[in-house]
């Protein structure tokens, strides 16, 4: 019998591929025999000598920074919870003076009259209370442990801080009370919150001031929908690129693995045994990614109090995954590097012989993806083209929306393969480097545009979500206040006397730095009914404040004026002429309460008078009346206004100044500076968030770019060793590895750029917003593109280490 009768089956007949002796080799079977298979792979990565090692050690340094990436944004859930506990646990009910007094719980001996006393330092708020037990049992707010009395007061840890160093100084002015306690974390919303309770045994009941007889309420402010809208696509944007690095990670060292896998079918390893092998040494990489994705998770949570949320930063044991979703971070890591591995294999058949790929290469076909973008248009397009109505948080928009942001994104990474190898296609020519690059290229583009997906995800979901924030920026800013400095400032408080209104106006302007006062008391006021309605303000003060908003001729106590601006759109004297009946009913608030309207009517010998330019910076057009003319106190939530303006060279600490003396006058006196820009705390928060995960993600993506090319080096080593040993330049290698890198990195931005624009429209036609920036792109594109010479500046000394005539050496 001759060898190849000894290799013939029955008959005589070659056996098929696959099914020879070597493809059924004895030993255990069924789950033993898997369970052998995946303990195998295991030990291949980490008993592979120190190439194994390196390999193992990178794909889990890759996998750990999109583990860690997943577990910060499971814990964001978890931290919004116990910042509502906690905000919840010390909030008061009923929550203000908007409740009527009947409503309140009456005197007794576990009640407690409680008064918000908040106030700025550097516009920076330092919030707190007033407190005045009635009885013994009164309650005790969370994170303390006594009631402080009368003249004492307790302070966040950040406070206490801030009041005891140099740079406190002015606030302690304001608060010459004596510290008798701490507040425990228990009672606070974040780490350097600036927060106390005061204690008194001054306050009443009324003008701000309410029973309580315990502290808890939730009363959670309304969302935009739009904000909502903006953070999913902020969500999506930032975790879609993790899950592309996760994918690349867990292919690294490929083409080592595909060598390991032919010698084990040349000692008998079946097809299915070799691929189960790679599923081990897979699911090995992905838990030592976990590992170390725990490990760098618990080291990035240490700088949780840096991460501010509405100015205020985060508790490090808030920053912890929900149980369900670290559950998920858990399997779905493993399962996705086994996935992706087994799918790299499909066009690769390891035979004892060697590696075979499939061959020729097929073009990649481009129909299939087009439908996931295709799919994300279709679950965007009912927002997008239907009725222009309002979005309803409930409605189910949001989801729609961040599914179809989600697979638009998801067709950009799945477009770029296709992309990329047809535009290498068509390079020819050039220098060394360039044809080096391009060749490389040419013979095999996935592994290129794999690494740089990222980039292009990340890029192209930023410059989307920069256009919805620039386009819903002019929806939740303010606009600049006159004057550049921001140098005005004003107070509110409750409706004043005559005598006070005087006293207010001397004590700020005998306040150093401030340059010029007026202090009134102002409510709204209207006319008629329905349609016919106009609304305008009674202003109340003396004739020297009132000369300093108008051009008065002369003024005496009992005088009225309708103020009239001499180029303003609104025709004050035309719409209430002397003789018209105004009501005050304080709206919404004073009807909530019960508060019966005041009725009062502008006397037949009203003049009419120009506006003069308020220190606030503004003309004050309306009703000017003299306290004799009117009863300010019998105005339905009336409240004094003081307008002020300080020195612009001692801007900031005037300011501070004029807080001291309203703090002086009463602790409850609501002080905020003028002018720049206003901003809603939930925009304010999601664009932080935009900032902070935008830098890094892209730091993240770079980070997987890095070790992608060092592994591709790798891998390569041999072949570039031969290179400089038949007298090609080092750099001339250089040069082709920034070309192999960079000509994926352009296309990718490119399609980043197109895709991010067009998607941005989208979001901004569903939230029925308009384009303001059409230019987003650019700082995002330079930042792709610095990442890229980045990461090339980075990879060449392991170039230069990879290249020496001794990595030519093999057995």
């Amino acid at each position: 019998m001759t060898a190849r009768d000894d290799e013939s089956g029955p008959g005589g007949r070659a056996p098929r591929p696959g099914h020879g002796p070597a493809d059924h080799p004895a030993g255990p079977s069924g789950p033993a025999a898997w369970l052998r298979d995946l303990l195998m792979g295991a030990r291949f990565t980490v008993t592979g000598g120190r190439e194994g090692l390196l390999r193992a050690a990178l794909t889990a340094l890759a996998v750990g920074l999109g583990v860690a990436v997943l577990a910060i944004a499971a814990s964001v859930p978890q931290l919004l919870d116990e910042r509502d506990q906690r905000t919840t646990a010390r909030s008061i009910f009923p929550a203000g003076a908007d409740i009527p007094p009947d409503d309140q719980p009456g005197k007794g001996t576990g009640t407690l009259l409680y008064q918000r006393a908040s106030t700025d330092f550097r516009d920076r708020l330092v919030d707190g209370a007033i407190l005045r037990p009635e009885g013994p049992g009164a309650p005790v707010p969370p994170g303390v442990t006594a009631l402080p009395g009368p003249g004492e007061m307790v302070v966040s840890p950040a406070l206490g801080r801030l009041l005891a160093s140099d740079e406190g100084k002015l606030l302690g002015e304001r608060f010459r009370h004596r510290t008798v306690g701490t507040i425990g974390d228990a009672g606070l919303i974040g780490p350097d919150e600036l927060f106390y309770y005061l204690g008194s045994d001054r306050i009443a009941q009324g003008g701000g001031v309410v029973h309580i007889d315990s502290f808890g309420s939730s009363q959670d402010a309304p969302v935009d929908p739009r904000i909502v809208v903006l953070a999913a696509m902020v969500c999506v944007v930032l975790l879609l690129p993790v899950a592309v690095l996760i994918g690349t990670a867990v292919r690294f060292g490929g083409e080592g693995r595909e060598r390991r896998l032919a010698a084990l079918r040349l000692v008998g390893a079946g097809i299915g045994s070799t691929r189960r092998i790679a599923a081990g040494e897979a699911l090995c990489g992905a838990l030592l990614g976990l590992l170390a994705g725990a490990g760098i998770f618990l080291f990035v949570r240490g700088f949780a109090p840096h991460v501010v949320i509405r100015e205020v930063g985060v508790f490090p044991a808030d920053v912890t995954p929900a149980p369900v979703l670290a559950a998920l971070i858990a399997v779905a890591v493993p399962a996705l590097a086994v996935a992706v591995t087994l799918f790299a294999l499909r066009g690769v058949a390891a035979e004892p012989l060697g590696v075979v790929r499939d061959a020729p290469v097929r073009r990649r076909r481009l129909w299939w993806r087009l439908l996931i973008p295709a799919a994300g248009l279709a679950l965007l397009a009912p927002g997008v083209l239907g009725t222009r109505g309002d979005l309803v948080l409930g409605s189910g928009q949001p989801v729609l929306a961040s599914a179809g942001a989600a697979l638009l994104l998801t067709g950009v990474a799945v477009i770029l393969p296709w992309l990329v190898e047809v535009c290498v296609a068509r390079l020819r020519g050039g220098p060394p480097a360039w044809q080096l690059a391009t060749r490389r290229l040419q013979a095999d583009s996935g592994p290129a545009a794999r690494a740089v997906a990222g980039i292009t995800v990340a890029v192209a979901g930023a410059v989307a979500v920069q256009m919805m924030v620039s386009g819903m920026r002019g929806d939740y800013e303010g606009p600049p206040g006159t004057v550049a400095s921001h140098s005005q400032v004003q107070a509110a408080y409750r409706p004043g006397t005559p005598d006070e209104l005087r006293a207010y106006t001397e004590a700020f302007r005998a306040t150093p730095g401030v340059r010029d006062t007026v202090a009134f008391v102002e409510q709204y006021a209207s006319s008629g009914s329905g349609p016919e309605r106009n609304v305008t303000t009674v202003h109340v003060a003396d004739c020297a404040t009132l000369s300093r908003m108008a051009k008065l001729d002369s003024c005496r106590d009992g005088d009225v004026f309708v103020a009239q601006e001499k180029d303003g759109d609104v025709n004050t004297a035309g719409r209430f002429p002397p003789g018209t009946v105004l009501d005050m009913d304080g709206f919404e608030e004073a009807r909530a309460k019960g508060t019966p309207a005041y009725r009062w009517t502008v006397p037949r010998t009203a003049r009419v008078v120009e506006t003069r330019t308020a220190p606030a910076g503004s003309d004050t057009f309306g009703i000017l009346a003299t306290p004799s003319a009117i009863d300010a106190r019998a105005i339905p939530d009336a409240r004094t206004t003081v307008l002020a303006r300080v020195d612009p060279g001692d801007r900031d600490d005037a300011i501070e100044r004029f807080r001291n003396t309203a703090a002086a006058i009463d602790p409850g006196m609501r002080v905020w500076r003028m002018g720049g820009v206003v901003k809603e705390d939930h925009f304010a928060a999601v664009e932080a968030g935009l900032t902070t995960g935008g830098v890094g993600v892209l730091v993240l993506v770079g980070l997987s770019l890095l070790v992608a090319t060092v592994e591709q080096l790798r891998e390569r080593r041999r072949a570039l060793s031969v290179l400089v040993a038949c007298g090609t330049d080092r750099s001339t290698l250089a040069w082709s590895v920034l070309w192999q890198t960079a000509i994926p990195v352009a296309v990718g931005l490119v399609l980043a750029t197109a895709g991010g624009l067009g998607l941005g429209r989208l979001m901004l036609a569903l939230v029925h917003e308009r384009v303001r920036d059409w230019f987003a792109f650019v700082p995002l594109a330079g930042a792709g593109a610095a990442v890229i010479v980045a990461v090339t500046l980075l990879a060449l000394p392991t170039l230069w280490r990879l290249t020496r005539p001794e990595s030519i050496r093999t057995e």
